[in-house]
């Protein structure tokens, strides 16, 4: 007769099923994981400008902006580390912005000159990922055209298509349209179509959250400025929605996009296990600069073990259904990956 706390006697073992068991050995916790994190989850955003030297990124320690070459570097780094794909952010010449963005569609502008040597250098070997939106291009900072402080969408999709037509046939594999603009992902993929690119695949940032978290990346592209006090709470969702980023997956879906991507991750995983569970798509996830940032300041002042929060914030993410994560930990995670650390 064994007895429970307090003295209370019970026949029989207390209690029969015990799920600290499968918690005792590492390699029984190994075995009974639900959710892996493999470096084939990785996508490694990386920022390219048109200096020859590196610049570190202030807010994003280990981060810099790194000239084409230097692109075509890290995109080595990426295929002997096992990342498949790498996503480029262009920073612009602020001599190059205007009020309705023109260099984004010039062929041979930063990203597509930088597309075309990742091509040369890598081939197919490694994926290449292109943002579709105007805020790095454009004066005022925002992703669409803008006239009489309102951001024109349908004017602005077609400046989108004519950008995406030009990354592809500079030989970007996928192009990620970000701007959240109505209409963009049937555009662009009607566009693609019409001009022999109908092998280049559309992942689509159709939740895409007005977040306080982009800040870092704001700076790292030098759109911040431009933006000023301004906000994108027109076009980028509200963080207050749930139901509504179902209903922008389901018309991007419908418009015909491969992929689609919830950002921020840390701030949308009910989201993001929404999508995945509603819809079975391959389903992104951005581990965003303010996320990367901030679990940076923590570990520098002593308050997280960098390593175990970042493993833990991806492996959360995974968890709630990602099948790829944007992380500018990439390279740190595929390295211990490999090595078992």
């Amino acid at each position: 007769m064994n007895e429970r706390a307090g003295g209370e006697a019970f026949p029989g073992r207390f209690p029969a099923t015990r799920l600290r068991r499968n918690r005792r050995h590492a390699w029984l916790r190994s075995l009974v994981a639900e959710t892996r994190l493999s470096v084939e989850n990785l996508i490694w955003p990386l920022f390219v400008h048109d200096l020859a030297e590196p610049e570190a990124v202030p807010a994003m320690p280990g981060v810099s902006r790194l000239s084409i070459e230097g692109i075509v570097d890290a995109a080595a780094e990426a295929r002997s580390l096992g990342i498949p794909a790498i996503a480029l952010f262009p920073v612009i010449d602020p001599s190059l912005k205007t009020l309705d963005g023109s260099h984004a569609v010039d062929p041979d502008n930063l990203v597509c000159r930088c597309v075309r040597a990742l091509r040369q250098a890598h081939g197919n070997e490694i994926g290449i990922i292109c943002d579709v939106a105007l805020d790095p291009y454009t004066s005022h900072g925002h992703d669409g055209l803008l006239a009489d402080g309102q951001i024109l969408n349908d004017a602005t999709v077609e400046v989108l298509t004519r950008q995406a037509r030009a990354l592809a046939a500079a030989g970007c594999q996928v192009v990620a349209p970000s701007d959240m603009m109505d209409g963009r992902v049937g555009a662009i993929r009607a566009a693609l179509d019409a001009h022999g690119h109908d092998d280049v695949a559309i992942l689509s940032y159709a939740a895409k959250f007005a977040s306080a978290f982009y800040g870092p990346f704001r700076s790292a592209v030098g759109s911040a400025a431009n933006l000023g006090a301004a906000d994108k709470k027109t076009y980028q969702m509200s963080p207050a929605n749930s139901d509504e980023g179902l209903r922008e997956v389901a018309l991007d879906i419908a418009e015909g996009a491969d992929m689609v991507m919830v950002k921020p991750a840390m701030t949308a995983l009910d989201v993001i296990h929404r999508v995945k569970t509603s819809f079975g798509m391959p389903t992104f996830a951005y581990q965003v600069s303010g996320e990367y940032a901030m679990i940076h300041a923590a570990a520098a002042a002593g308050m997280l073990d960098l390593k175990a929060a970042m493993l833990e914030s991806l492996l959360s993410i995974r968890r709630a259904g990602a099948d790829a994560v944007l992380t500018y930990f990439a390279p740190t995670v595929a390295e211990r990956l490999a090595s078992g650390s």
